[in-house]
């Protein structure tokens, strides 16, 4: 059995120690959250004393080594500090992605694990979705033959992206992140696992389009429960998204309560940025974005996130032998031989279609737990799918050159950017 601490009982955080309550190989032992609601809320679940409860992680790492593991789920550019710092009280760490908010950063925590003998495993969450793994395998075992290109969409659903990326945590880049590796590291990190070879080069186009000032209703107030024009119309008013329509995930998010209440969320709607117009947030992140990559083999792929749809993740992989065109949606993939011209449709084991973050990433965040408790296992059925902290370094690292790129019009060369850090 593993011992675990928690730093940050945010969403993400109690979503990985629910899932380690559902199993015998975990015992979550230990808690740091300033909310007081979420922090009472991992204590009583996991009957973790009040000696072990704390508002900040320099208390709970105060107490040395109590544990193997520490997961750290705080906010994006909180992570630096309580990593480092577990690493060197002697603990392995489950780190959320993205690792850090800066090159310096990721690579300090990546030399951090190595110095002290570490192991990091970072939230690389789709490499353990069915979906992904049936990709990899297919790929592996020669199915396509060479991966010649590679076409990778993520839909990121129009109102996820109100309630994330313009009114929440990850809208404003100053605060958070770059969208690209905020949102997307994932899909960086997938698109170089499933090509098998390093990126050389990257070119990235994006904008803010849609959500900005110059977009606001004539008339719309600052916040929609002040009584909008279109507010009827509107389908990222905030009323009807967080106080009408009763869904959970929005209501817990805005109100950074367990078990919120009406008066909880319309306070929240009155006084946050959840309440507030979508045209008239401080959100400066894209809201659409398109990467192309080369690889090592010559291989390319294009990358396209956009939030103008119902939210999904969609691939094509095309490779001298064959096609692959996969939904992440579906429960198969078909897969195209050029040898019999025929579609052959292939079931995904353990299918799980809801790919966002209430359904657990379509099982990944189920299968990373799982990863962790068979970690050394050389018969793990995950262990193709670890993403260490070398890994996660050199696959933030084309985040953060799409970035530069977007920023700069430039083709950015990935031997020389990473060789700046």
């Amino acid at each position: 059995m593993k011992k675990v601490i928690l730093i940050g009982a945010g969403i993400r955080g109690q979503g990985y120690t629910n899932l380690m309550a559902e199993q015998t190989d975990f015992q979550v032992v230990a808690v740091a959250e300033p909310i007081e609601e979420r922090r009472l809320y991992v204590q009583e679940k996991h009957r973790i004393p009040d000696e072990r409860c704390f508002e900040s992680w320099e208390g709970l790492l105060a107490l040395g080594k109590i544990a193997d593991v520490c997961i750290v789920a705080t906010m994006d550019r909180e992570h630096t500090a309580p990593a480092l710092a577990a690493m060197k009280a002697g603990y392995d760490l489950l780190l959320e992605k993205p690792t850090a908010p800066t090159p310096e950063e990721c690579v300090l925590i990546e030399q951090t694990a190595q110095a002290h003998g570490r192991f990091v495993l970072v939230c690389h969450v789709l490499r353990y979705t069915p979906f992904f793994r049936l990709l990899k395998k297919l790929i592996d075992d020669g199915e396509v033959g060479q991966v010649v290109n590679i076409q990778h969409n993520e839909g990121v659903g129009h109102l996820h992206q109100s309630h994330s990326y313009v009114r929440g945590n990850w809208g404003n880049s100053d605060r958070s992140a770059p969208m690209i590796l905020a949102k997307s590291c994932h899909d960086m990190d997938i698109l170089q696992w499933l090509m098998g070879e390093a990126c050389t080069k990257v070119q990235s186009f994006g904008t803010l389009s849609h959500f900005t000032r110059d977009n606001a209703p004539a008339g719309a107030p600052e916040f929609c429960i002040e009584g909008c024009p279109v507010g009827e119309s509107c389908v990222y008013n905030a009323v009807k998204l967080y106080l009408h329509s009763k869904s959970n995930w929005f209501r817990c998010a805005a109100t950074k309560r367990i078990r919120p209440t009406d008066a909880d969320v319309e306070r929240a709607i009155r006084t946050t940025n959840y309440g507030r117009c979508v045209y008239q947030c401080d959100n400066n992140v894209v809201d659409h974005q398109v990467v192309n990559l080369e690889f090592e083999n010559r291989a390319t792929a294009t990358f396209s996130m956009c939030a103008f749809n119902q939210g999904s993740r969609t691939i094509r992989i095309m490779g001298t032998k064959g096609e692959i065109m996969a939904d992440m949606g579906d429960d198969f993939v078909s897969l195209f031989r050029f040898s019999s011209g025929a579609v052959e449709k292939i079931i995904i084991s353990e299918a799980l279609s809801d790919q966002s973050i209430v359904g657990g990433h379509g099982g990944g965040d189920g299968g990373i737990v799982r990863a962790l408790a068979t970690l050394g296992d050389k018969h793990s059925p995950y262990r193709d799918s670890l993403c260490d902290i070398s890994t996660a370094t050199r696959n933030h690292m084309i985040a953060f050159a799409a970035e530069e790129s977007r920023l700069s019009g430039q083709v950015v060369d990935m031997q020389e950017f990473m060789g700046r850090f």
